[in-house]
């Protein structure tokens, strides 16, 4: 199977964190649409530019993709990081900053846990069931609106998109996911998200407030197929790091 691949899009001083398997088209459009719903959704900078997209799951803890927190391989700083927090628009947000040394990575899925203050936030419900083959769920992130240089087109607010489900064995997926491993596949439904979404919520579809986080995204090949880390594989996990 083709090694999977995160690329972290860097630009002289934004980096907007991503993963990518093949290169789309300049003119392909990203699509999705602008959210009016989305409360636990939380933007990251790294030095007060936009990078990643995380999910509050407790009043002191945010989830992202590790890969997020990593800049050439080596960890960002606390001290440069920062989320936004509170509204659609992230230059309306509140900011918060990570508690130092509080950050905790999953060690079988590209996740990180990010304890930070207090925030007056709505937080997502987490899934403790796995998603199924055919599931429609709804992607949420402040990323690229299209390819090409994504430091460009990074979207100041919430945008989403629908992606269908699919087998972890789908030819399409291979590089992406594998039967047993900690991601699910997704095919494009209404859009595809890309660099900046990394870290942003995959969520249940449901009437307002009712959704659940199934999953964590953390890659996709621009065009047609997504991955996320599944949330119910490291319910235990989240639960005994938010809980301490």
């Amino acid at each position: 199977m083709m090694r999977r691949v995160r690329v972290l899009l860097v630009s002289t001083v934004v980096l907007v964190a991503g993963a990518v398997m093949s290169s789309a088209p300049a003119s392909a459009v990203i699509g999705g649409s602008k959210s009016t719903y989305g409360p636990w959704a939380v933007r990251m900078l790294v030095d007060g530019k936009p990078t990643c997209t995380g999910t509050a799951v407790a009043p002191q803890w945010i989830i992202s993709a590790s890969h997020c927190f990593f800049e050439q391989a080596q960890p960002v700083a606390d001290k440069r990081i920062s989320f936004r927090v509170g509204n659609l628009d992230m230059r309306k947000g509140v900011t918060v900053r990570p508690v130092p040394g509080r950050r905790v990575g999953s060690a079988d899925a590209d996740m990180m846990l990010i304890k930070v203050p207090p925030m007056k936030v709505r937080t997502a419900p987490l899934a403790t069931a796995g998603v199924h083959q055919g599931q429609v769920v709804r992607q949420y992130g402040w990323g690229a609106t299209f390819t090409g240089d994504e430091n460009t087109c990074q979207s100041p607010v919430l945008k989403q998109s629908d992606l269908r489900v699919v087998r972890a064995d789908d030819p399409r997926c291979e590089g992406h996911t594998a039967p047993g491993g900690s991601d699910f596949c997704m095919e494009k439904v209404t859009g595809i998200p890309a660099g900046g979404d990394s870290g942003g919520p995959i969520m249940s579809i449901g009437p307002r407030g009712t959704e659940t986080l199934v999953g964590v995204f953390d890659g996709s090949d621009r065009e047609e197929i997504a991955e996320a880390g599944e949330v119910s594989q490291q319910l235990a996990w989240i639960r005994s790091v938010i809980q301490h």
